[in-house]
């Protein structure tokens, strides 16, 4: 996955007035912290950061900011606060990633080949119970996604954490293998073979001429 660079400048004043302060001028307030080092305040402008922060992967982005003092440190994020009413970012906080340190990151499940699925194919329902998954691998082998394919799934079929086909040098979190991802649910109503409606057209019409 490639590194999203973000401009930034630090935060001269803390606490809550300075924050309200920093977001009236147009700024998002973060912490960075982490690799033994001292936390940072700084603050991203709100339109850059929200070109990011609503996506599925804003867990999984590698950034790295400009215009504030170390350069190249890679960063995750880690937290978000929301405002309750607008869902807009009130303050984010970053955490420093060496290039060879394991980390826990959050990354998007994403459901291809429904169509080769015989259980969707006659109506089933894919009953999705979890979008995410956490998975440790080093900052620069970071998956952008991880696809679930769901070719040949029957009605009843569950996918569970441990079928997941992951990338190399990806893994599961320790104790985080048995919970279940998703089923393929029965319909109530079963849909008809395409080849058994055309039959039973063809008698009826057959009917209606006779």
């Amino acid at each position: 996955m490639a590194t999203v660079v973000l401009e930034a400048k630090n935060r001269e004043k803390f606490g809550t007035g300075s924050a309200r302060s920093d977001r009236r001028e147009g700024f998002i307030p973060c912490i960075i912290y982490g690799d033994s080092e001292n936390p940072e305040s700084i603050c991203i402008a709100s339109d850059v950061l929200n070109r990011y922060v609503h996506r599925s992967n804003f867990f999984s982005t590698v950034f790295e900011v400009e215009g504030i003092g170390k350069k190249g440190q890679k960063l995750i994020a880690k937290d978000v606060q929301f405002h309750p009413v607008t869902d807009q970012p009130l303050h984010v906080d970053f955490m420093r990633v060496g290039k060879s340190s394991k980390i826990s990151v959050r990354v998007p499940l994403v459901f291809v080949n429904e169509l080769a699925s015989p259980g969707l194919k006659l109506g089933g329902v894919l009953n999705v119970l979890v979008h995410e998954i956490d998975v440790t691998c080093s900052s620069d082998s970071i998956p952008e996604k991880i696809e679930i394919d769901l070719t040949g799934f029957e009605f009843h079929h569950t996918v569970h954490a441990h079928d997941v086909k992951l990338p190399p040098s990806v893994n599961l979190p320790i104790g985080c293998k048995n919970f279940t991802i998703a089923t393929v649910v029965a319909p109530t109503i079963m849909k008809k073979d395409s080849a058994e409606e055309e039959t039973v057209t063809e008698e009826k019409s057959e009917e209606t001429v006779s």
